[in-house]
């Protein structure tokens, strides 16, 4: 069971989350609908995860995103999952830049992501347990606005698929079973997708931080 405080303007969707999320056996310590709440709940009572929308009020700009910022520069260890309505890169870009690699767990998803139950909890199992999890299309959205970066340009197609794989937070053996190959053929493109990017090829979490280093860090 996870401690969760949950933040969305949207009642109705709001009423949705805290239900979904009993009744998959999580306690819903506190549940607010804008970014000022949303602080003063957590710094009330720390959770072991935050879940966030981006736009809040009063502005439905990206109050969420900065008050999940902020309570994760305050609050050592806390869990954040962002949710989006849209796959806006700029928002995740700026989710996962300067964050410590050491810190716990981060996630980015998509709302309609959270139609998907098993996977929805499954993320949020993920997030709480200190991992890296981006929704899929934004890792393509990010991968596809970075595609004409020389270094990128490098990569083979396959080499690319195993990249974004690897953005997901997939581990070697989830990439092989996804392209129905074997896990010597990732670690071998694992192996070429460092060498390509100069990044050293490290493992679990901190790979996929060095993937969104590297986009951060050509982003235009």
């Amino acid at each position: 069971m996870l401690r969760v405080v949950l933040a969305e303007d949207s009642v109705l969707l709001r009423a949705g989350l805290v239900e979904l999320l009993t009744r998959g056996g999580h306690d819903v310590i506190a549940a607010v609908g804008d970014a000022d709440a949303l602080v003063r709940a957590v710094d009330a009572d720390v959770p072991d995860i935050v879940v966030a929308d981006v736009r809040m009020p009063p502005d439905h700009r990206d109050e969420g995103l900065r008050a999940a910022l902020e309570l994760r520069a305050r609050h050592r260890g806390l869990a954040v999952l962002v949710l989006s309505q849209y796959v806006a890169t700029p928002y995740a870009l700026r989710l996962f830049a300067d964050d410590d690699p050491a810190a716990a767990g981060l996630g980015y998803l998509l709302k309609d992501r959270v139609g998907e139950v098993v996977e929805f909890f499954d993320t949020l199992r993920r997030v709480a347990a200190g991992e890296t999890v981006i929704d899929p299309q934004v890792v393509r959205a990010l991968l596809t606005r970075q595609a004409g970066d020389r270094p990128l340009q490098r990569l083979t197609p396959r080499e690319r698929e195993v990249l974004a794989l690897m953005a997901e937070g997939g581990t070697n053996q989830d990439i092989a079973h996804r392209l129905t190959v074997t896990e010597a053929a990732v670690v071998k493109h694992v192996g070429n997708i460092f060498a390509k990017l100069d990044l050293a090829p490290t493992d679990g979490n901190r790979r996929v931080l060095a993937v969104l280093a590297y986009l951060r860090q050509h982003a235009a």
